[in-house]
């Protein structure tokens, strides 16, 4: 009754000159019109619910409980300027306009493109948290076992083969195998008692530590600090003052590898949450359905009910599609 009541006052408001939007004669709202027709809020609506209201909804829907869920914090505000810087230098870099880009994509202001940044970190980590609650202690606890160690601090020489992308395939093993020599000879060089430091400052091709006598600290087999993985086996293999009596081959050269020293392995207790965070991005990254899957299950656990039968179509649609994609890749 309060509904009809508010239809009948507002059509009378129209017909005595006090309303502020036209409308037709059964009081639907006009956003538009050409001769002969005239578009309304409700047609207007439909076509928009048809075409994008389900996805308004959802991201409506995980906005609220990205936001519910994780707190705007320093951390959330210094990724939001640190990714804001990246993209300004990276435009920067192609000498494009970033302030016409961020306007043309519905930015007016610096800040509410912080504010999309933040955003989404908040929607990425909900995912992330949802994604580690997934993972077994027997996946950590074999993570742990393969891949986590007490750090190494090494000396090494690189030496780089010399090749082009316009060489032969016999120059580049000509260049190759002088590279290989070369290391074997100052492998010979410190069986009979060069110094170390010395041979990696004239000789080593990693301008990055041939200064320091090719000292790398405290480097780990993953994660921010780690090495490729040939460097990693031959100095994890090594005793502490040691150094391989082979070139060791990776996609920089050949190293000459020397062992200083390595900490103590870190408990499974202080690195557990370390190794659930990197299984998590790890699963997220090598399925590119998972997230959409675990969205969903994460809006069950809000007990996520869709009034609208049109839109509970289609999202119900779009969970079969996730769901069986993911059953495929398995």
């Amino acid at each position: 009754m309060k509904k009809k009541l508010l239809s009948i006052m507002a059509c009378i408001l129209l017909l005595t000159g006090c309303g502020r939007i036209p409308k037709l004669e059964n009081c639907e709202e006009v956003v538009a019109e050409i001769d002969g027709k005239s578009f309304t809020v409700d047609e207007l609506y439909d076509d928009l619910k048809a075409s994008y209201g389900t996805t308004l909804l959802v991201n409506m829907i995980d906005t609220y409980i990205a936001n519910k869920e994780i707190e705007t914090d320093d951390s959330a505000r210094e990724y939001a300027k640190n990714e804001l810087e990246t993209l300004k230098q990276q435009y920067e870099l192609y000498q494009m306009d970033f302030e016409a880009a961020m306007k043309q994509a519905g930015y007016e202001t610096e800040d509410q493109l912080l504010d999309e940044i933040i955003l989404q970190y908040k929607k990425d980590k909900v995912v992330e948290k949802y994604a580690e609650e997934q993972i077994t202690d027997e996946e950590v606890e074999n993570y742990y076992n393969e891949n986590i160690f007490g750090e190494i601090t090494a000396k090494h020489i690189l030496i780089k083969p010399e090749t082009t992308s316009t060489m032969s395939d016999e120059e580049k093993k000509s260049k190759e195998d002088e590279a290989l020599n070369k290391a074997k000879d100052l492998i010979n060089k410190l069986n009979e008692g060069e110094d170390f430091d010395t041979l990696a400052k004239e000789n080593s091709d990693d301008t990055g530590s041939a200064s320091e006598g090719g000292l790398i600290k405290d480097f780990t087999k993953t994660g921010e600090n780690s090495v490729v993985a040939e460097f990693w086996d031959a100095a994890y293999n090594l005793k502490d003052g040691e150094y391989t009596s082979e070139p060791v081959k990776s996609s920089y050269g050949y190293h000459i590898i020397l062992k200083v020293s390595q900490n103590e392995r870190p408990s499974l207790e202080d690195t557990k949450d370390d190794i659930l965070s990197t299984l998590a991005q790890d699963a997220l990254q090598n399925d590119t359905n998972l997230s959409s899957k675990y969205w969903a299950k994460i809006r069950e656990k809000y007990n996520l009910n869709i009034i609208d039968s049109d839109m509970k179509k289609v999202y119900r649609s779009e969970e079969r599609r996730v769901g069986k994609e993911c059953r495929s890749r398995w």
